[in-house]
């Protein structure tokens, strides 16, 4: 790997690492503002909406400028929305303007991999690109749960340096994360990489970006690998919370240590998205769709555990078992939308897709908390809804590898 690659990675981990610290600290000031449970999710959720309403528009902007300003623009527009909260504008509205920056940074951090390396180091780029997400995810979680404990409020209220509340200083420390990103996105390389000129018509980019989509899933390859990504970023985003409430529920645990427990599940994700990139080629990538069905199943059995020795490997499993199968999967989609249409358009489409289940697997999860449907009901529901969806997920590969080896049969008879 080259230099450029490292620099992209220290950006990536900065900007991630804010993002997280800061979602937990906006559920903390939620949590003091008595908010009701159910509105909890919506901070992700209205976080992910510009996802899916800017895909169409965010991946022609990456593609038009070189990569690294396009990032260093969105983590100004991450700074903007953390700072909206020292001015006690609503979290839910300042975590949506944080969400603005994430769409506009998404398909810049993974376009940039397509064009500065050769498809064959795309798995273990993304190893280590995944890798570092989910770490300074654990990092993030645990910092933010540890901004706004008591111990760290002490410790700030006695820095003399002005700060009359915990919230402030949490704040302040999350906004000098986002600096940090933006100092590495302006070290970025440039790539060389130039695209055609890019469409700025709003009705043709939308048409555009139908077009895609449509390209992406009628892919053979493409709709199995993005159909298991957008089902693992629903699940992903959908389990921080479910974590943090059983964690509190089954657990006992003050929202602190809960915050530590969903760090957990990422601690295992990284191992598992390390050894894929070591284990798994791009050739073989779709060989761990299986691994998809056991999560599903280690999903359930969490409704049934009560006690912090037993939660504490079960987590780091479900999360290595998501790191292992995801790596490989995001590598053949790039390779995918790379080899069919640009870095940038090929990112959008998938970040669009894997959002709106983001979205739907939160909402329908607010709205079972909003029925008060009990925990545990939830945790079974959701591990069925897993493991069944990868099941069918196999089903149509192997459906679609018949398809092709009856096809490859005909042509040899042809010939």
């Amino acid at each position: 790997m080259n230099r450029g690659f490292y620099t992209i990675m220290a950006a990536q981990f900065f900007s991630s690492l804010a993002d997280n610290a800061l979602l937990f600290v906006a559920i903390d000031l939620l949590i003091t503002m008595k908010s009701p449970a159910w509105i909890t999710p919506l901070l992700k959720f209205l976080f992910v909406l510009f996802y899916v309403l800017l895909a169409a528009f965010v991946g022609a902007f990456a593609d038009s400028l070189p990569k690294g300003r396009v990032m260093f623009i969105a983590n100004l527009v991450k700074i903007f929305g953390c700072a909206l909260l020292f001015y006690e504008v609503h979290p839910l509205a300042a975590y949506a303007i944080v969400g603005i920056g994430a769409a506009i940074y998404s398909p810049a951090k993974y376009g940039i991999l397509t064009e500065l390396l050769p498809p064959e180091k795309l798995v273990a780029a993304n190893g280590w690109i995944e890798g570092l997400t989910i770490a300074s995810i654990i990092l993030g979680t645990v910092m933010g749960g540890a901004l706004v404990s008591d111990r760290a409020e002490a410790v700030m209220l006695g820095w003399n340096i002005g700060i009359t509340d915990a919230a402030y200083g949490a704040l302040m420390i999350v906004g000098v994360l986002y600096i940090a990103a933006a100092l590495f996105n302006l070290r970025i390389p440039l790539t060389g990489s130039i695209y055609p000129h890019q469409e700025r018509n709003p009705v043709r980019l939308v048409e555009d970006f139908a077009n895609c989509c449509t390209i992406l899933w009628k892919d053979k390859l493409g709709q199995i690998s993005l159909a298991v990504t957008t089902l693992l970023w629903g699940t992903a985003a959908t389990l921080q919370f479910i974590v943090l409430e059983w964690a509190k529920q089954s657990l006992h645990m003050s929202y602190e240590k809960a915050t530590t427990m969903v760090g957990l599940v990422g601690l295992g994700v990284t191992g598992g998205a390390v050894l894929s990139a070591k284990l798994v080629t791009l050739r073989k990538s779709l060989s761990v769709i299986p691994v998809g069905v056991v999560m599903g199943v280690m999903v359930m059995l969490m409704a049934f555990v009560h006690t912090p020795v037993i939660a504490y490997p079960m987590l780091i499993g479900i999360g290595a078992l998501s790191g292992f199968f995801v790596v490989p999967m995001n590598a053949l989609l790039q390779h995918r939308g790379h080899v069919l249409m640009s870095a940038g358009h090929s990112i959008a489409v998938q970040n669009f897709n894997e959002n709106l289940s983001v979205l739907t697997m939160l909402a329908v999860y607010s709205l079972m908390l909003r029925l008060h449907l009990e925990l545990n009901t939830i945790i079974v529901l959701f591990g069925l809804f897993l493991s069944g969806t990868m099941f069918f997920i196999m089903r149509l590969h192997a459906a679609n590898q018949r398809e092709h080896d009856s096809l490859a049969l005909i042509g040899e008879h042809r010939h």
